[in-house]
């Protein structure tokens, strides 16, 4: 089941100047579901372009770039992971741990900013654009006191893909754990209607940063 869709544009496309393809049927005679399958050497690849397509988003909205820190990949590979055992999107472990257990037990000594998740069949920049529609994921995305990204997944043999990605500052002291399923919601940084950033821009902002 997907739990976020992104729809994004980078042009308008005349309905009268194409014809739609006939979709193709699975063996139940619906119509079959395109796969993003992700390659096993291509976790750098994706991680890079995530951090660059953040960082474009976090450049339009006047905040500093982030780096990615192999520490919080480390902890946002093992939660992606956990979530498809637990078969569910949620910010606790199956071992009760919180997001703020998880990056101090890969020995990140800064301070959590925030965790965003997702359970879908989307590619990272279609999970991002879904993400930056959200209040609560985009505070984590464009937080300001954010100078460390980590970013990972895990597939499914069926082609479900479970996303996670966390933000962090070195420079600041560790939080105490305590019971926060909302991690993202940590981040204190306002954002209003007028510098909200729409899934469609996410598609121009990135390509204007290519």
């Amino acid at each position: 089941m997907v739990r976020m869709i992104a729809i994004m544009m980078v042009g308008l496309i005349s309905l009268s100047a194409c014809t739609p393809a006939e979709p193709q049927l699975g063996r139940d005679g619906k119509p079959a579901t395109k796969v993003y399958k992700i390659g096993r050497n291509a976790t750098g690849k994706l991680q890079f372009r995530m951090l660059d397509s953040v960082n474009a988003l976090r450049g339009s909205k006047g905040a500093a770039p982030v780096e990615l820190n192999p520490q919080l990949n480390a902890a946002a590979a093992t939660h992606s992971r956990d979530m498809s055992i637990q078969n569910r999107p949620w910010h606790f472990g199956s071992d009760g741990s919180s997001p703020i257990d998880r990056v101090q037990r890969v020995g990140y000594t800064g301070q959590l900013v925030g965790e965003n998740i997702s359970e879908s069949y989307e590619t990272e920049l279609e999970t991002l654009g879904a993400w930056i529609e959200q209040p609560d994921t985009r505070r984590t995305i464009l937080a300001a006191d954010a100078k460390d990204m980590g970013f990972a997944w895990h597939q499914e043999e069926n082609g479900k893909i479970w996303w996670t990605l966390i933000m962090g500052n070195p420079s600041t002291s560790p939080l105490i754990p305590s019971a926060n399923p909302s991690a993202s919601r940590l981040v204190p940084i306002v954002i209003s209607e007028e510098t909200a950033t729409t899934g469609e821009e996410v598609a121009e902002i990135v390509a204007a940063a290519e």
